[in-house]
């Protein structure tokens, strides 16, 4: 079993790349080490182990033309050899005028989000997990899904004299309860693996399946819909992909260009970026080196600002937030730590609260229908039920939505008051409580 590399040893094989001739180098150090075990038909079918090391080397010439190259190797002259690889590339490459020069030192928070225990979990440890979970499964319904383990450390350096490092964990567990005519979710993630409860997560998962036996069909249309905080993350990580970030907002892509001062939601709706929270799974640094910063994109309804790199802060005439992704990158800084202000709500409230509605556990195979309006459209799965006279009725038949997130966030009623994580993300994560929506759109039926 692997373990950490250290800052050290990352540093000491990045100054091979230091010392090409360029004018400048960043160099980019990524060590991923981790354990999957995953089940299906209530059995372990796959345990595996994996460990990834990448050295990603940026290189500067003629001032303003750059280019980049990698190796998957600790060894010094593959290091040098990807310095002096990028450097041909940059001196070949068209001038880029918007290109900021590369990142000044500044000073970077470590904050404390490296868990040994989790780093170093045994596959034991994995499967004994998968069993508790398994444990809480009736007769006649089977499981399946994952749990997970991953330690990850970035170093970032430059001939500017910056050095950067972090070290982070994350765990996941996922399960999936499938009876004949039914299925119910969960999926959690952490910083720790001791966070992670199998037992009560597979019972949540087995009690969705259980009460959607049977489901009914139901008419497409407008419903009072409450969102569980998985189906709430599909929105708000489709948000931060289509508009929060600074190159859709400098090329006006983005549906906050020109809104900053504008009211686009409900009151109760404050999203913010993070990356430094203590239960956030991202570093305290961006993959420039500067510092993260936290960043209040919708404050009680009204748009306040997106996040930034250096080089679209410096066409906008800005400072970076500490938000860019790792070069080259074709899509500008990205909010990779989001999260929504919780209210004081349950779920249990909110359908109590609701005379006729739905309650979506999640969506699936959600996609964009248009851009700057930011319609979205996908399923609903593993746990639909409709609500009558504030209790769950009865499951009823997937249904496919078709909706503008942003007006789905300007008609929130209710915000729920704990959140939990959901990924799809590069080194983060979005944190996001349940809300209850008016006028929720499903545009067509399911069979099943």
């Amino acid at each position: 079993m692997s373990g950490p590399v250290g800052e050290e040893r990352l540093a000491e094989t990045a100054q091979a790349a230091l010392g090409a001739s360029a004018d400048g180098v960043q160099v980019l150090a990524f060590h991923s080490w981790g354990g999957l075990t995953r089940f299906a038909s209530s059995h372990i079918h796959q345990n595996t182990w994996r460990e990834d090391i990448e050295f990603r080397v940026l290189a500067v010439a003629d001032g303003n033309k750059t280019g980049v190259a990698s190796t998957h190797s600790l060894d010094p002259s593959a290091v040098r050899r990807a310095a002096e690889d990028a450097l041909s590339i940059a001196r070949v490459a068209p001038p880029d005028p918007d290109f900021p020069g590369l990142a000044p030192p500044s000073p970077v928070a470590h904050a404390a989000t490296f868990d040994e225990a989790t780093a170093d979990t045994p596959p034991a440890d994995r499967a004994a997990a998968v069993a508790t979970a398994l444990g809480e499964f009736p007769a006649g319904m089977e499981g399946a899904g994952y749990v997970e383990t991953v330690g990850d450390e970035v170093l970032v350096c430059s001939t500017m004299g910056l050095q950067a490092f972090g070290r982070t964990t994350r765990a996941g567990i996922s399960v999936l309860a499938i009876a004949a005519d039914s299925s119910g979710y969960v999926e959690r993630l952490e910083r720790r693996f001791s966070d992670l409860d199998p037992r009560v997560l597979a019972s949540r998962a087995v009690g969705k399946a259980e009460r959607s036996r049977d489901p009914q069909p139901i008419d497409a249309g407008a419903y009072t819909v409450i969102l569980e905080p998985s189906a709430t993350s599909t929105l708000l990580q489709f948000l931060g992909y289509l508009g929060f970030g600074g190159k859709s907002f400098n090329e006006g892509r983005s549906f906050m260009a020109g809104k900053i001062g504008e009211k686009l939601a409900a009151d109760v709706i404050t999203i913010v970026d993070d990356a430094t929270a203590p239960d956030a799974l991202g570093l305290p640094f961006d993959f420039e080196g500067t510092s993260a910063r936290r960043v209040v994109l919708i404050d009680h309804g009204v748009a306040t600002g997106v996040v930034w790199d250096r080089a679209t802060a410096k066409k906008a005439g800005s400072e970076s937030t500490g938000h860019a992704l790792p070069p080259p990158n074709p899509y500008g800084p990205l909010p990779l730590n989001l999260r929504m202000a919780t209210g004081e709500a349950s779920v249990d409230d909110m359908i109590a609260s609701t005379e006729r509605g739905l309650l979506v556990t999640r969506f699936h195979y959600s996609n964009v229908v248009n851009e700057k309006e930011t319609v979205l459209t996908g399923m609903t799965r593993d746990g639909t039920f409709l609500i009558e006279d504030g209790r769950i009725a009865h499951g009823v038949k997937n249904l496919r939505y078709t909706q503008n997130a942003l007006e789905a966030l300007a008609n929130v009623e209710a915000v729920g008051s704990e959140t939990e994580i959901s990924t799809e993300m590069f080194f983060g994560g979005s944190r996001a409580p349940a809300l209850k929506i008016r006028d929720f759109k499903f545009s067509s039926t399911t069979t099943h």
